[in-house]
């Protein structure tokens, strides 16, 4: 058992668990991931389902309020307001969405994966050379496994290793015997992350494993007030008024 995998449930706040959603939302969303998870293909390209996840995105909640797409060399982004020079909030690495074990992707019992480590220099770019302070979330996926991680705890155990910052620093300005992407991963990503293995919790679950899975659970964590950590109030019928702004 992995102590630092999270259920959505463990992951989402303790008063937004309280709100309950409307019941036509969560036949929509129920339709929109069932169709995601039907559309999806390991035998198309990267970006072919990455398209497909931003659509499932999109029409599920973010709309045109919150602009989704590519940044530079990060996969997905999701950003903070619907303009594109807004901050990114959500930072993605994505795969393909195979149904045989991938070497890049995290696994359980293996964290410290090629994904991972592509997503440390994307959180550095964000956070060192763009200062962006306003991170909320980062995501490893192939669509059907999704790892969250909390932007809190990147900021705690990566920006807030200094030695790794000078290193990162170095490897942008090109001072270092590597200029390549995979020479930050395999010495400069991996034997950080290896020093704080044990330190990184994260939401894990696994949509082929859908029923038996909340689907309520899996809504609030798909959605903005929680991969963006929106405010929100907490009676009844809030998630409905929500769910509807969406729109």
């Amino acid at each position: 058992m992995n102590v630092n995998k999270l259920e959505p449930k463990q992951a989402l706040n303790r008063m937004y668990l309280k709100i309950k959603p409307d019941t036509e939302m969560i036949q929509e969303f129920k339709t929109n991931l069932d169709q995601l998870l039907e559309v999806c293909d390991s035998q198309k390209a990267e970006e072919f389902n990455k398209n497909l996840l931003i659509e499932f995105l999109k029409k599920t909640y973010y709309g045109d309020r919150y602009f989704i797409n590519t940044k530079e060399r990060s996969d997905l982004v999701i950003h903070n307001d619907k303009d594109v020079k807004s901050s990114v909030g959500v930072i993605f690495e994505t795969k393909k969405p195979t149904r045989t074990v991938s070497a890049e992707m995290p696994k359980l019992d293996k964290l410290n994966t090629k994904a991972l480590q592509q997503l440390v220099l994307y959180f550095l770019r964000e956070r060192v050379t763009n200062k962006n302070i306003d991170i909320k979330h980062l995501v490893v996926t192939n669509i059907y496994e999704w790892f969250i991680f909390d932007a809190r705890i990147f900021e705690e155990l990566f920006f807030g290793n200094k030695a790794l910052v000078k290193q990162f620093c170095d490897f942008e300005e090109g001072r270092l015997s590597g200029t390549k992407t995979d020479f930050f991963y395999q010495h400069i990503a991996e034997p950080a992350i290896t020093k704080v293995i044990e330190q990184i919790k994260f939401t894990y679950f696994d949509l082929r494993d859908l029923e038996n899975l909340d689907l309520i659970d899996l809504y609030k964590i798909f959605s903005p007030e929680h991969l963006l950590k929106l405010p929100f109030v907490n009676d009844s019928n809030t998630l409905n008024k929500i769910g509807r702004a969406h729109v």
